[in-house]
């Protein structure tokens, strides 16, 4: 759940943050193995478009919790 400036919570932050340099290019190279050199760009789209929907999601719930605030 994002705090009210919008940005996630500490612990997420603090979870990603320690991806830096090496270890970001393991996950990487562990990716790759996993689902191969083909799968990426389907991989890829895909993620977007649940990124996608999910912002979408998140702007009619704000959208409907005001609405809701002026009845």
């Amino acid at each position: 759940m994002p705090t009210k400036d919008g940005r996630p919570p500490a612990t997420v932050r603090n979870m990603i943050s320690f991806l830096e340099g090496p270890e970001l290019i393991i996950v990487l190279v562990v990716v790759l193995v996993l689902f191969g050199g083909a799968q990426l760009p389907k991989f890829a789209k895909n993620l977007g478009a649940a990124q996608r929907e999910l912002k979408k999601a998140m702007e009619e719930g704000k959208s409907d919790e005001g609405s809701s605030d002026s009845k």
